[in-house]
């Protein structure tokens, strides 16, 4: 049995703290399988695999726009994250493979978003959830995670009404000439991050094999 959280909006270094701390707990079975869904601050964040070139403004002009700048532990190259964008984190031990963790993570998704109206597929080649758009294929939802003594962390961010005006501010996930969009750009309207936490922790939990329970809050020894 694991838990989810909804956490609301936490910056992007306390959210990966707070991974880390998870991780050593459930590796010392001090902690259940933890689920945290959450919206971070707006931020540009950077993979292990990232190109500094990636991101297309000096750190100066991100700090003048509200835009901060991180380094994180996952896999992956640029990408964004801000308000409107669900972000979720599964710190689990892993069952299949990364590979199958992954794709888990993306059929979930790809459900929840095709009760929304959105149909979505997901490419192993380039792993994100995309869609048809007039102007060709752009992406709704990025994965990026990270394996230490075989329990995961980071996870997916999943636009739902982010600013897509800060996605020309990198090249996204490395990938020139990559688009992003949105629930609210393709449907004209999307339930907010928090309204969907739910549903989505229900489809995350089927895909991945374990029974997500919830708490209100997290425990005091964690936060």
């Amino acid at each position: 049995m694991g838990v989810w959280h909804w956490l609301g909006r936490v910056p992007f270094a306390r959210a990966a703290a707070l991974q880390e701390k998870l991780r050593s707990e459930i590796r010392d079975d001090r902690a259940p399988e933890t689920l945290l869904l959450l919206e971070h601050d707006a931020v540009v964040t950077l993979g292990r695999s990232a190109r500094p070139e990636n991101v297309l403004q000096s750190e100066s002009a991100l700090a003048a726009r509200g835009i901060g700048l991180h380094r994180a532990s996952r896999g992956g190259d640029v990408t964004f994250h801000g308000p409107g964008q669900l972000v979720g984190y599964p710190i689990v031990r892993l069952r299949n493979g990364v590979r199958a963790h992954v794709e888990g993570m993306a059929f979930a998704l790809r459900a929840v978003l095709a009760e929304l109206g959105v149909m979505a597929r997901y490419k192993r080649e380039a792993p994100g959830l995309w869609v048809d758009a007039p102007a060709g294929e752009e992406k709704i939802c990025a994965f990026g995670v990270n394996v230490h003594h075989r329990i995961t962390m980071h996870g997916f961010a999943l636009n739902l009404d982010p600013n897509l005006d800060a996605f020309g501010l990198i090249v996204p996930c490395g990938l020139p000439g990559c688009r992003a969009t949105s629930v609210r750009a393709l449907r004209g309207s999307s339930p907010t991050p928090g309204e969907l936490s739910a549903r989505v922790a229900d489809a995350l939990g089927a895909h991945l094999g374990i029974a997500f329970g919830v708490r209100a809050a997290l425990p005091d020894c964690i936060t």
